[in-house]
């Protein structure tokens, strides 16, 4: 009988999802003893993966809970397999995308800053009240607080299956999309254009797998491609944009930005990109709603009868990702 590992702080009302046909082994953190287990459903986060992984023997199969597998890759022995969560976060992270998209074009965060200061003020006279009460900070709009998105071109960087969901809930606004992968195909261009692509975009959203070709693709050479005002949206990983080029660009009020993820993570205490003008900053939540381990257990629950039926398991890690 296949002997499946989970972390024990899963909800056992989703142990259901599983087949009946396994043998279940709660794993505790901290884990008290060795546990054999042949295929195990990783905790979303990689320290608790790291806490649990040196008590599993006879592992054959390891099933992550998230899409991006980059500090698991790390930790997998030789031999056994790595499998990620693609299309688990589909909605949950392209729903994120599309709100700090529009939170930042209708400018909610600056008027959430002019409710609690107890400002009624608008357009003109509110983006002045406003930078009244932040003295430092820079402007890239010196004369309009609310724009449209409404025709707007917006280019997702990281054309996969989040690229594909976050297209789909833009479209009815009415933007230009264009789309960038890291192979070229039928109206997605190759990332080699990206330096092409960026002058023009309005907005730019990153959602590429971090690996060692995407640390540092955003950096002060491709900030300084982007043109007056426009919002870099990053919903990949923290890593992917060079963090004292995107401190700088903000503060010289060329950009905006609404980040889910930075570097380093979490954000200490202090930190300049706290205070930076004109950034939007959420603690790496574009994924975490009620359907997250949900999903999860969902897909793992197929591949885990994938496996017992012999066939060929989904979302196999090779390479980088």
């Amino acid at each position: 009988m296949l002997k499946v590992g989970v972390p024990d702080a899963v909800d056992p009302e989703l142990h259901r999802l599983l087949p009946v046909d396994i043998s279940l082994e709660l794993i505790p953190l901290p884990p008290t003893r060795k546990v054999d287990v042949d295929f195990w459903i990783a905790p979303p986060w990689t320290n608790q993966a790291e806490r649990q992984l040196p008590f599993l023997e006879g592992l054959r199969v390891i099933q992550a809970t998230v899409a991006g597998v980059d500090g698991l890759l790390k930790l997998t022995p030789p031999g056994v397999t790595l499998c990620d969560a693609r299309g688990v976060h589909n909605i949950s992270t392209a729903e994120w995308t599309v709100a700090a998209i529009l939170a930042c074009t209708k400018y909610f965060p600056q008027f959430r800053d002019l409710q609690h200061a107890g400002i009624w003020s608008r357009r003109k006279e509110a983006e002045e009240r406003y930078y009244a009460l932040h003295p430092p900070l820079k402007r890239p709009y010196p004369h309009i607080l609310c724009e449209e998105l409404h025709s707007q071109q917006v280019l997702i960087v990281g054309y996969g299956a989040i690229g594909r969901a976050i297209e789909d809930r833009l479209q009815p606004f009415g933007v230009n999309i264009t789309r960038i992968a890291r192979t070229p195909r039928d109206g997605v261009f190759g990332v080699d254009k990206l330096p092409e692509l960026l002058p023009s975009a309005d907005v730019v959203v990153l959602i590429v797998p971090f690996t060692t070709a995407t640390t540092g693709m955003i950096g002060a050479t491709e900030l300084a491609l982007m043109k007056q005002g426009a919002l870099l949206v990053n919903a990949a990983r923290g890593p992917v944009v060079h963090t004292d080029a995107l401190l700088d660009a903000l503060n010289a009020g060329r950009i905006r930005a609404a980040i889910d993820v930075t570097d380093p993570e979490p954000l200490p205490d202090g930190h300049p990109l706290w205070t930076a003008p004109n950034l939007f900053i959420t603690p790496h939540i574009a994924g975490s709603t009620p359907m997250f381990m949900v999903r999860g257990m969902q897909f793992a629950a197929a591949q885990i009868s994938r496996y017992l039926a012999g066939e060929p398991l989904e979302n196999v890690v090779t390479g980088d990702y």
